[in-house]
């Protein structure tokens, strides 16, 4: 007979402990570590000091690269991104697997890693970086180079959240479309984006905020124009933490922002 603990139906076992509770308290540790450096952020200066900052040209021009560099990562993620996710939903096998793993890859590498990467297919010497020279059109230290980088990053989000956006639509609808006569194009028009919509709008939303946080493929392709993350590490090491507390605030409300759109109008995909 063992004579170790069992739970009874309160969800206590014979030591008197309910590990629910347990779960809660050495959870609500890590919790915390969240929350306090969050708080701690808001606090550090005034926001009065903090309004006055943002005033700055440097930090307004960041904030502007920043937004329209991520907006533009983020169509350029959907538009080709979509069309592969959808593909992924709906094949299966061994090629299926392999693309699954190259979309996921820019995931799990180190950020500088994939700028590394990036500067071997479009920096200077590289034959299309050299040909894109040639036209008048740099693909480093400019607005491309950003776009570039950020896309590498972010666009995994927006195909495998859509991809487990189209996976939970029901397929019988699509065939039922297509057993009246409409092609696939307008079944997935009519039929499955709709249904799709909030988890691709998720996916959409992690892409944008996943693309204005970058930093470390950014710093390696594109230093200039300078993106906020960029601007926050320039500002900590020139003029110290305090300098580099207004734009990072900034990134935590957008932050913010995106997970309130997550649990509003979007599917969130952690629930």
């Amino acid at each position: 007979m063992s004579t170790g603990s069992h739970p009874n139906r309160s969800g206590t076992d014979t030591f008197g402990l309910d590990w629910l509770s347990v779960a809660l308290v050495l959870g609500g540790v890590l919790l915390l570590y969240y929350l306090v450096p969050m708080a701690s952020l808001f606090l550090s200066v005034p926001a009065g000091d903090i309004v006055a900052r943002l005033s700055n040209p440097a930090v307004v021009d960041s904030a502007t690269t920043s937004l329209l560099s991520a907006s533009i990562s983020t169509v350029v993620a959907t538009l080709f991104g979509l069309p592969l996710a959808y593909w992924l939903a709906r094949t299966d096998g061994a090629v299926t697997k392999v693309v699954l793993a190259a979309v996921v890859l820019p995931l799990v590498l180190p950020p500088t890693v994939g700028g590394i990467v990036l500067l071997t297919v479009f920096g200077p010497g590289s034959p299309l970086g050299d040909a894109a020279s040639a036209a008048g059109i740099s693909l480093t230290r400019s607005l491309a180079g950003v776009v570039l980088a950020q896309t590498f990053v972010a666009s995994p989000f927006v195909v495998v959240t859509a991809k487990a956006a189209f996976e939970g639509v029901d397929q019988t609808l699509e065939y039922a479309s297509r057993s009246l006569g409409k092609s696939r194009l307008r079944t997935v028009r009519r039929v499955t984006l709709p249904l799709a919509g909030p988890g691709i709008l998720a996916g959409v939303t992690l892409t944008f905020a996943r693309a204005i946080g970058e930093f470390g493929a950014t710093m390696m392709v594109s230093y200039y124009p300078r993106t906020m993350p960029v601007q926050i590490w320039v500002a900590f090491i020139e003029l110290g933490l305090d300098n580099a507390y207004p734009v990072a605030i900034l990134l935590v409300l957008i932050a913010a922002a995106a997970l309130l759109i997550l649990n509003t109008v979007a599917s969130n995909p952690w629930e």
